[in-house]
């Protein structure tokens, strides 16, 4: 081809393809580690969202007008009665509830995706995480449980409490006292609740990871992981908050009631607003422990791919 011929040839645009698959297999219990991390540094959040959605239901059922009715009373209402670790109650249920839940969730997806032989389709994605995720809830929901019991303590009053010293104690007592079925309040609900989150989180997150670096100019480092983490974040609180209602009412209630019943129940007395009731706060909690949680599985995966020497990826799978 002569020099005049490649002149007049049109410029090629580059695109950006996805490398070759990164077959590298992380180990199985990274996810529940990056969770635990996780719940250290959001575990007031938490708290404090748990409570406040408490105090809404304590108010509308039982009209005591001194529940706190905000998020800020929330926290002045556990500071001036528990003090500063009063913010962390309920934090060994809380990370007893990642050793299973998370571990449980996270490690099955992984593994599904790295058995993959090509890269894995969204929808693929969502069924894999939908099928690791209700696997996570069963798993986790004896520490759920213990998990609501111990943070609503604080809303009680003294006379009422439960006063679990930590979560391996909660979990004899609940066995001893309501029977083995206790550990298994609201499964379904909170399985329900497990599928949702983890297709809208974890498959979210690498669809969102996947498309930054594919389509933008970004790479796959902290500025990305923060970014698909906080959409990822937003996408699982908007999809979870009508079941995330539901699951934490099953749990608090010292009542057995049907599902239906209490959806009933619920619809009677706050219309179909109940299915967002306390969206915001729950953003607030729910955001920063997403992104904390995949920027602290990020790190465990770059600090594995270095301890093993392996080359670091140009497309996340």
């Amino acid at each position: 081809m002569s020099s005049e011929t490649a002149l007049k040839q049109p410029k090629q645009v580059r695109k950006r393809t996805p490398a070759k698959r990164d077959a590298v297999r992380y180990p199985f219990w990274f996810g529940g580690s990056a969770s635990c991390f996780a719940a250290c540094v959001t575990h007031p959040l938490d708290l404090g969202m748990s409570l406040y959605c408490y105090n809404m239901i304590v108010r509308l059922q039982t009209r005591r007008g001194d529940a706190p009715k905000t998020m800020v009373g929330t926290f002045g209402h556990v500071l001036k009665t528990d003090g500063i670790l009063g913010l962390y109650r309920g934090l060994s249920a809380s990370l007893l509830r990642q050793i299973t839940y998370s571990t449980t969730r996270f490690g099955i997806y992984e593994e599904l995706k790295s058995g993959q032989k090509s890269k894995p389709s969204f929808p693929t994605l969502i069924a894999m995480a939908s099928a690791s995720g209700f696997i996570g809830g069963v798993a986790g929901n004896p520490a759920d449980v213990l998990n609501v019991r111990m943070q609503h303590d604080a809303a009680l009053p003294v006379a009422e409490r439960r006063n679990y010293k930590n979560a391996v104690d909660g979990l004899i007592r609940m066995t001893r006292e309501e029977g083995w079925k206790s550990l298994f309040r609201g499964v379904w609900p909170n399985s329900m609740r497990a599928v949702l989150m983890t297709a809208s989180q974890l498959a979210s997150y690498d669809g969102f990871k996947n498309v930054l670096i594919e389509f933008t100019p970004m790479e796959d480092n902290l500025k990305t992981h923060f970014s698909a983490s906080f959409l990822a974040g937003f996408v699982a609180t908007t999809v979870c908050s009508p079941v995330d209602v539901i699951k934490t009412r099953v749990m608090s209630s010292q009542e057995s009631k049907g599902l239906a019943t209490l959806l009933a129940d619920v619809y009677k007395m706050e219309g179909v607003g109940w299915m967002f009731r306390g969206w915001v706060p729950s953003f607030i909690r729910l955001g920063p422990h997403t992104i904390a949680t995949f920027l602290f599985l990020e790190q465990h995966k770059k600090m594995y791919r270095k301890l093993k020497g392996i080359e670091e990826p140009e497309q996340p799978i």
